[in-house]
């Protein structure tokens, strides 16, 4: 077992444990917007930094969905440093999310009503990288990705057609924390966004269905009690 101290709290985390984890273990609330239990830890979003401290070393801000548990450190999750940093953060994301609902509420829990600048189209996209993450880790297919740099990031299949490797599973629907995917977007031959040229549906490895749009009419009420089952619903309190 590891000891470390979080928040003046004595802890003990298993080996291979983050701070995140140890932290949600031990009753301890961190905000992230682009973790899941299900993923790798991928530290987009800067949500979740805490502040450590060594021993002869000066502190530092670290992603805590990230960064293991060592022995004898010693975590701030709440500290000045750390406020400043989710509020910054905050901020930023409120830019282009300012029409947002999810995006709205969660800067107004860190005193942030309105961004002082602000993109000239909202987008509720926050390229936390999560249903790119999905496809790839959990579905197996990467039919989608990120795309070009800075304010142009976004996500997008290859080359922006339509993917033709998309089953249409619906995952990056769930696990998209603001909303911005609908399942409107993978139904029939559709990516998650819609281009010039179309291709068949790929089939479907797991049922073999190559159309599945019927079954998400069919199932959509009780698809995010089934897809939670699997650690692929939107909550991301894990």
């Amino acid at each position: 077992m590891i000891h470390l101290t979080i928040d003046d709290k004595s802890i003990e985390a298993t080996a291979g444990r983050t701070l995140l984890e140890a932290c949600r273990e031990n009753g301890i609330q961190i905000p992230t917007l682009c973790y899941h239990p299900a993923l790798e830890p991928y530290g987009a979003c800067r949500l979740c930094v805490v502040e450590i401290y060594k021993e002869e070393q000066s502190s530092r801000l670290v992603a805590a969905c990230a960064y293991p548990c060592e022995e004898g450190l010693n975590v701030k999750t709440n500290s000045k440093a750390v406020q400043r940093n989710r509020r910054v953060v905050a901020e930023l994301l409120l830019a282009s999310g300012y029409d947002t609902p999810e995006i709205v509420a969660l800067a107004s829990e860190f005193g942030v009503k309105e961004a002082r600048y602000k993109m000239p189209q909202a987008d509720s996209c926050i390229i936390c990288g999560l249903c790119v993450r999905a496809c790839k880790e959990i579905v197996g297919i990467s039919a989608i990705s990120l795309i070009n740099r800075g304010i142009n990031k976004k996500v997008s299949p290859p080359f922006e057609e339509t993917s033709p490797t998309c089953i249409g599973c619906g995952t990056c629907v769930l696990i998209c924390p603001t909303g911005y995917i609908k399942l409107r977007d993978v139904f029939g031959s559709h990516s998650i966004h819609r281009y010039s040229s179309d291709y068949d549906r790929a089939q479907c490895r797991i049922c073999s269905d190559l159309n599945m749009s019927s079954k998400f009419n069919q199932l959509i009420e009780g698809v995010t009690s089934d897809a939670a089952s699997y650690g692929i619903s939107g909550d991301q309190n894990g």
